[in-house]
């Protein structure tokens, strides 16, 4: 009786089967030995090597610190230009003071010199008072005496006193009184009155220059009438 052609053919199909199973169980035990041993050392390469930067590293750190030390130089700068500052202010106050204080003794001479200068002035109007009284005093005890009198005591008087009292005496009374007098003290004593009776000069003020004179003609021109010079008057003719 012959079997069925499945049944011939089965155990061929076990016996690959197994075959199969048994490469692909070999392999996949090699595949696992093969990831285990190189699990490990990737282990520790990582776990020895140091870590890596990143691919986009994020720099905000670096901006901060740089800013952060451009602020303390802006800062130290500003510091520094504050000390000059508030010494230059108190090196402008200082001499503030001292020329307040140097403004304050100059007011104070000032203050002095204009008392002292009233001073002298009311004195000086007082001796002025004074030498007036005096001198009106002489030239009425003068022209109360004699003229021969009067002219001797004027002949040997100093001209501080003779001068002033002889310009303030009538001319009436003082001619009589020159008339008896040395000739020479008498001379001096007129030219000394006519001096004080000089009137001060004027200054004439500066003339603005006239026009220019005009050019030289020209060789063989005849010049014209404004160049022409005045003819020389004539002289009058002898009374007859």
């Amino acid at each position: 009786m012959r079997r069925p052609r499945f049944l011939r053919l089965l155990p061929g199909v076990v016996v690959v089967g197994i075959a199969l199973l048994a490469l692909k169980t070999n392999g996949l035990v090699h595949v696992a030995q093969a990831e285990e041993g190189g699990e490990k050392p990737a282990a520790q390469s990582t776990a020895l090597a140091p870590p890596k930067p990143a691919s986009n590293p994020d720099f905000a750190g670096g901006d901060d610190q740089i800013a952060s030390a451009a602020e303390v130089d802006v800062l130290t700068s500003l510091s520094k230009r504050r000390v000059e500052l508030d010494a230059r202010e108190k090196q402008l106050a200082m001499q503030a003071n001292v020329l307040s204080a140097a403004e304050q003794r100059v007011d104070g001479k000032i203050a002095q010199l204009k008392a002292l200068q009233d001073q002298i002035t009311k004195l000086l109007a007082q001796r002025d008072t004074e030498q007036n009284k005096q001198v009106a005093t002489l030239v009425k005890t003068y022209s109360s005496m004699k003229a021969k009198d009067a002219a001797r005591i004027f002949n040997s008087l100093s001209d501080d006193v003779l001068v002033p009292v002889a310009q303030e005496m009538k001319s009436d009374v003082l001619a009589p009184v020159l008339a008896n007098m040395n000739s020479d003290a008498a001379q001096r004593l007129t030219i000394k009155l006519a001096n004080r009776l000089t009137v001060p000069e004027v200054t004439a003020p500066p003339v603005p220059p006239g026009p220019q004179a005009p050019l030289a003609a020209p060789a063989g021109q005849q010049p014209g009438p404004q160049a022409a010079a005045p003819a020389p008057a004539k002289p009058a003719p002898p009374p007859g």
